[in-house]
């Protein structure tokens, strides 16, 4: 293992000269990309409405695409499910990613195509480690077994020879079969679509391994990590696996967890490491030790478009380029990729922390905030004040939702936050104080409307009993590793549902 080791760290840090040549010419490597896409399009339905052949600039592209988001594509993509081909990308599409990243019951299925899996999400895989391991030299990581946390996957129910699932269950399922020399545990047991027994019988699978590595949503890992403790009896991770390493993580903002994590794994050596990988592609790794702020991946055949929030109005928006973003300001990220999206709105919000290179911070959802009195509080803004009110009071936070207040003839206006503690602060009341002071620091709109308490009201947190947002989640059907807790609203339909749970548990 020890040679192994030796061998797969020198392979994975050649790819960090690819890295550092996008890096230095990133706009140059996003144009070539964007036109190979249009090329390899151009005999699809698709390439051959928009006249694919004679685009030959970026900015004829984004004149001539319109915009797009699920459902404006959604009857191509139906298509395609039941079986035609060259409709938006020219090869067999055999996968479709259902995501979860929303807070309707609605789900959407993205194509996953063999290009967007090899040049994107394997791709994406492969620099993952590349970039730890030249962060890490002394990296023992390839001398014992990764453990992923991946969802399921079925038989697409309109065409037999398709499936859908997960995106990490897609990515697990079409991995090369010396790949399960260094993961665990096996494939039954990780594509297991009953989540409560999964979670028990991961545990078991693999407290035995030599485990150096894990990647998954925080939530979900830490439950899993929970039952090793259980089951073991030990004190904390590290008794288990004393070679533990490195955690993979995304999806949700890591801050929330970070301090459940140090808890359960009180190792020196132990690290974390973020990465934005969603159905849709590949986009972003934490590539330096001294910032969470993650490398926007430019070569992964995905070109980048964006708009400013300030600005947004779905697809009627007009974006800018890549060489025109700045520092600091809040857009909506679109997307033409090798699975066959074109110049779509993905729905996610990103803040770049630095144009050279470019770095990015997720902020939110371009349709999950708070806006109903013009505070405008995104999920960016949220984390950051809960990290300051939980090192404050010495709180820890499972999971939130939060959602507004509306007036009526006995309630003034508020935001309330439904909080699962892992550790509850000793006064509820301080925390909502310095809750409140942090969010009036980070977010000047939110300041103006809490100004003497005129418009808005102190906030509402109401402390829930642990295990609340997991039985929410059981009941609506979306456990399982890619499902989230919806973490903030402009309307009260997951607050009222959660809060009728607690009260029907009493």
């Amino acid at each position: 293992m020890a040679i192994l080791n030796s061998v797969i760290s020198w392979i994975m840090k050649k790819r960090i000269h690819q890295i550092e040549f996008f890096m230095k010419y990133p706009h140059e490597v996003q144009n070539e990309w964007l036109m190979k896409l249009v090329a390899a399009a151009r005999q699809t339905e698709w390439g051959h409405a928009y006249d694919y052949q004679s685009i030959l600039t970026a900015e004829e592209f984004s004149k001539r695409i319109p915009l797009n988001d699920y459902d404006t594509i959604k009857p191509y993509i139906e298509r395609v499910m039941k079986g035609e081909e060259n409709i938006l990308w020219p090869s067999d599409v055999r996968w479709f990613a259902k995501s979860s990243g929303t807070t309707s019951d609605k789900s959407k299925f993205i194509p996953v195509t063999p290009e967007s899996l090899e040049e994107c999400h394997y791709k994406g895989g492969k620099d993952m480690v590349s970039l730890y391991c030249n962060n890490y030299p002394d990296s023992q990581l390839f001398s014992g077994r990764g453990l992923a946390l991946c969802g399921s996957h079925k038989i697409n129910e309109i065409n037999s020879e398709m499936y859908y699932g997960d995106l990490s269950a897609i990515i697990l399922e079409n991995l090369p079969f010396w790949a399960e020399f260094i993961r665990v545990p096996q494939k039954s047991i990780a594509l297991m679509d009953e989540w409560e027994s999964k979670i028990d019988m991961m545990a078991r699978a693999t407290l035995n391994h030599n485990v150096t590595n894990i990647s998954g949503v925080p939530s979900w890992t830490l439950l899993l990590l929970k039952r090793i403790l259980e089951i073991t009896g030990k004190d904390n991770i590290s008794e288990v696996w004393n070679n533990l390493e490195l955690f993979i993580h995304g999806g949700v903002s890591f801050d929330p967890y970070r301090e459940q994590f140090r808890k359960l794994i009180p190792s020196s050596s132990m690290h974390y490491l973020e990465t934005y990988n969603a159905s849709e592609g590949f986009f972003g790794i934490q590539d330096t030790t001294d910032s969470q702020d993650m490398l926007l991946m430019l070569d992964y055949g995905i070109y980048y478009e964006f708009i400013p929030m300030d600005k947004f109005d779905n697809c009627n928006s007009t974006t800018i380029a890549l060489h025109q973003v700045k520092e600091n300001v809040n857009y909506a990220m679109v997307i033409s990729t090798n699975s066959g999206l074109w110049r779509y709105i993905i729905g996610d919000t990103i803040m770049f922390k630095s144009l050279n290179p470019y770095r990015i911070r997720i902020t939110g959802r371009t349709r999950s905030f708070i806006n109903a009195f013009g505070e405008e509080l995104i999920i960016d803004n949220a984390e950051q004040a809960l990290l300051i009110a939980c090192q404050k009071s010495a709180a820890v936070i499972t999971d939130y939702t939060a959602a507004p207040v509306f007036f009526s003839d006995d309630q003034k206006a508020a935001h309330e936050w439904l909080i699962e503690f892992e550790k509850e602060p000793e006064n509820l009341e301080y925390f909502t104080e310095v809750l409140d002071n942090a969010l009036k620091s980070i977010n000047s709109d939110y300041e103006a409307k809490r100004y003497r308490c005129l418009l808005l009201q102190k906030p509402i947190i109401k402390s829930l009993p642990m295990g609340t947002f997991y039985h929410w989640l059981k009941i609506k059907g979306k456990l399982g590793g890619q499902n989230k807790v919806p973490r903030l609203s402009n309307n009260r339909i997951i607050v009222e549902q959660i809060l009728e749970l607690v009260k029907q548990t009493k």
